[in-house]
């Protein structure tokens, strides 16, 4: 979740085709991010945040206000600590809480810290345990039958300044170097690879290369190549487990189930189809692989393995679309290879996209909603927070008015599954939980449907004109 200054006239030069929905969805995206679990921002949990430790601070690269800077203050509590968070924040009943809601996909922000081999520990301090909670809330999503998007969303080296989500607030931002993507890159398919042959992974429809890149492009040098390297290191992979990748021919593939590390070796070999940059992820890919499957316990025969395979698709590449940059961007388009989809990221709240009123906010919604007729969009990632202080009867409005827009489209999906309630949280549940919207009336039972679906009808006059 950031802020952007997004310009509505950009619909007409995208240069991007976001698909229609998820592999094995019937609908539409409904969806809701699963913020605050795997990558903790102290801002939505103030309480337990404080209560494990934490520290509250106007500027977060100067007191505990991250992960990082929670390890590294508690290196023999933090990996305790963070399970109890994990355990507690997303469970069965918010699993439970999101089919009765109706939300049929899952944007999971995950840490590149997750795969821990690829952590410098001399100098890089974040919780141990992840990739095992990771592995139980998928099944649950998958027993549940929601779709999944697995969301690299703070990546080696901090790609954000300033951002808790980053999980390092810090202005040093080193991720934009050649050491950093290759860190990046092996994530990418150690992730691709139990993406697949992880049964709990089972719904895992898409991975998402990076959330939020910096939006001057002139300060993200070489992202274009590692747009392009992604989408590589994804479908070589699913070429090394026999996966059908369009426009490739096949892999011969593996030979037993702990072979996989050597298939991968294999797929890099096939120099004319891949980069020297990927041919070395997938050699070391291989290594951290069997690490973390022993940490997980993955065990699974190879009779059972090619059964599942034979039934899997090749993942969505995702990527934040390329709109996102405002100055000369590289565009994720050019890197594609088989299905690929595009978000972007739409918060009223930071300013830059309508004037600070009621009307305002309705109007440009509904602009958007008349261009979305005849254009495909990217998926959107939204909220009810405003620069106002906002009526129960506008955000009902508004609400709908979103969801009318960004429903032309791919879908769209909701930051945040839920917000703590406490006193020290305020009243920030009320416009960045998705569940509270539930509550408060402001969001649908039905995802698909609408308090109003004629809300934006006052405005058309105003859209046709603009």
């Amino acid at each position: 979740m950031h802020s952007t200054l997004f310009l509505y006239l950009s619909f007409f030069t995208l240069g991007v085709v976001a698909a229609k929905a998820l592999p094995g969805l019937k609908d539409k995206i409904y969806g809701v991010n699963l913020g605050s679990w795997l990558v903790l921002e102290p801002w939505m949990l103030p309480a337990e945040w404080v209560a494990m430790g934490g520290e509250q601070c106007d500027d977060c690269s100067t007191c505990i206000a991250t992960e990082f800077a929670f390890a590294e203050a508690y290196p023999d509590t933090v990996d305790a600590s963070f399970k109890g968070h994990w355990e507690s924040w997303f469970n069965q009943p918010d699993v439970d809480q999101l089919v009765d809601a109706g939300i049929n996909t899952a944007r999971l922000p995950l840490g590149y810290w997750i795969i821990e081999p690829l952590v410098n520990r001399t100098s890089e301090f974040y919780p141990k345990g992840g990739i095992l909670e990771l592995k139980r809330g998928l099944k649950q999503l998958k027993d549940a039958g929601i779709a999944v998007i697995l969301d690299h969303h703070a990546l080696p080296g901090v790609a954000s300044p300033g951002q808790m989500f980053a999980g390092r607030c810090t202005n040093d931002v080193e991720f934009y170097t050649p050491y950093n993507y290759h860190r990046a890159l092996i994530w990418t398919a150690v992730m691709t690879v139990l993406s697949h042959i992880d049964t709990d992974f089972g719904t895992v429809a898409a991975i998402e290369a990076m959330n939020e890149p910096i939006m001057d492009a002139n300060q993200t040098p070489g992202l274009g190549g590692f747009q392009t390297n992604f989408v590589q290191v994804v479908r070589a992979v699913e070429l090394a487990l026999g996966i059908p990748v369009p426009g490739i021919s096949p892999f011969s593939g593996f030979e037993s189930a702990n072979d996989i590390a050597s298939s991968l070796s294999g797929v890099a070999k096939l120099s004319s189809i891949f980069n020297s940059e990927v041919q070395q992820v997938l050699r070391d890919a291989g290594p951290v692989l069997v690490q973390v499957s022993k940490q997980i316990k993955l065990d699974i025969t190879l009779a059972a393995l090619r059964s599942l395979l034979s039934k899997r698709k090749s993942l969505v590449t995702t990527f934040m679309d390329i709109n996102w940059q405002h100055n000369n961007p590289a565009n994720p388009a050019d890197a594609a290879i088989g299905p690929q989809g595009y978000d972007n990221h739409l918060y009223y709240s930071f300013g830059g996209v309508a004037d600070a009123n009621e009307d305002a906010y309705l109007t440009s919604t509904s602009i958007a909603s008349k261009m979305m007729l005849h254009w495909e969009t990217p998926l959107f990632e939204w909220g009810l927070s405003t620069q106002f202080t906002a009526s129960d009867t506008f955000l009902r409005k508004w609400a709908d008015a979103q969801k009318l827009s960004y429903g032309k489209g791919a879908g769209w999906i909701f930051w945040n599954f839920k917000i703590e309630k406490s006193p020290l949280a305020g009243d920030t549940a009320r416009q960045w939980s998705y569940m509270e919207g539930l509550r408060l009336g402001y969001l649908t039972k039905d995802p698909s449907k609408f308090n109003d679906p004629h809300v934006c009808d006052p405005y058309f006059t105003n859209a046709t004109s603009a």
